[in-house]
């Protein structure tokens, strides 16, 4: 599962608290108008046409509607071929981090089929289905630990699956397999690649990776900044990255969620350098009031999700998730396109949101402390 994943899917990204955390939460309409187009979800359980002018398109990586017909291309399996356009000196030579003893090229840090461990006692040691992924796949195949990291906090693009509860991971590669779990944007590519590895799996690989990445707990990773004003961007495999650090263009309405350092997070993968959420002003204190109240509109939160949204029993956590991915997963429930049973519940508790009642929930549930 390498960083496109999931959903990315691998999404997986795309990945992580689809069921339970999606008890509350919906999504409703982007705020910069946008031709109205609509395509048939490929959920053969709840087929659901979608209407990309209410889509919030950010939340999933891409800032228009697709063309007619346009969809995911396969990713292509991790390799460890040179790129053409660097310096192959560059790509091989070994690099260092601070407070890491372990040194990797440019070449080994995008393997995804040798997941690079710059902090190995951070965490348990990584299964070989964390490392290396399902050994089914054979050479396009792709570790765990590439998309979510070997920590389990994952990225904006997939989801943070640290410390989840082994019951909640079972159920959420279950979906995926089964195709209960889909994405309301069908050009979102690791959706479809976390699909494939869920099929591919065996019993014992996912009792190791549910088992390894539940032993661990989830730390502060994100960083919730309300303001008017943001960077302008570039999206690049989903992800929004800073063109400029001045803050010059209107947030919009939006979640603009990035690495706190460009170079580290993506160049290196560094499982110590987390993101910065932007969100709009007001915004996490309007959250607190839904989670904690519902408005008239949704259930408390805490009903399912537990005191402080720290989850309870095999109901997922929500504090501290990426607010990008606690969206998607909003408007996914809100269309079917989580078409499992807990996404049938959900879609019940969010239907009533708008698309800035999800932000302001997540938000708020970003800005929790784990």
């Amino acid at each position: 599962m390498r960083r496109f994943i999931s959903a990315g899917v691998i999404g997986i990204v795309c990945f992580g608290l689809g069921a339970a955390v999606q008890r509350y939460y919906d999504m409703h309409r982007w705020t910069t108008p946008l031709l109205v187009k609509t395509v048939t979800l490929p959920n053969p359980n709840e087929p659901a046409a979608i209407q990309f002018d209410k889509e919030p398109l950010w939340a999933y990586g891409f800032d228009k509607a697709p063309a007619p017909g346009e969809k995911a291309s396969p990713q292509p399996p991790p390799n460890r071929n040179l790129r053409k356009n660097e310096d192959p000196v560059e790509q091989t030579r070994l690099r260092r981090l601070q407070g890491s003893s372990n040194t990797y090229s440019l070449v080994d840090i995008r393997d995804g089929q040798n997941v690079i461990d710059w902090f190995p006692g951070d965490h348990p040691p990584m299964p070989n289905v964390v490392a290396h992924g399902p050994d089914s796949m054979g050479k396009s195949t792709r570790g765990c630990g590439s998309c979510h990291l070997p920590n389990g906090k994952g990225r904006p693009e997939n989801a943070g699956i640290a410390g989840l509860p082994i019951p909640y991971f079972l159920r959420q590669i279950d979906d995926f397999k089964n195709g209960r779990r889909h994405t309301a944007d069908p050009r979102k590519p690791n959706t479809n690649t976390m699909i494939e590895l869920a099929k591919s799996l065996s019993e014992s690989e996912l009792k190791e990776a549910a088992e390894y990445f539940s032993s661990m707990k989830w730390t502060p990773w994100i960083r919730v900044v309300e303001t008017d004003l943001v960077p302008k961007t570039r999206i690049v495999g989903n992800l929004f990255l800073p063109l400029e650090a001045a803050k010059t263009e209107s947030i919009a309405g939006r979640i603009i969620e990035m690495p706190e350092n460009e170079e580290q997070s993506e160049t290196y993968r560094n499982p110590h350098s987390g993101f910065i959420a932007y969100v709009p002003p007001g915004s996490v204190a309007k959250g607190k009031a839904l989670v904690e109240g519902g408005g008239g509109k949704t259930l408390a939160c805490p009903i399912c999700h537990g005191e402080g949204l720290k989850g309870l029993g095999d109901v997922p956590r929500l504090a501290g998730v990426h607010p990008i991915y606690i969206v998607r997963q909003l408007y996914n429930f809100q269309i079917g396109a989580n078409a499992s049973t807990a996404g049938a519940q959900m879609k019940k508790v969010v239907e009533k949101l708008t698309e800035d009642d999800m932000i302001a929930i997540a938000a708020y549930t970003a800005s929790l402390v784990p």
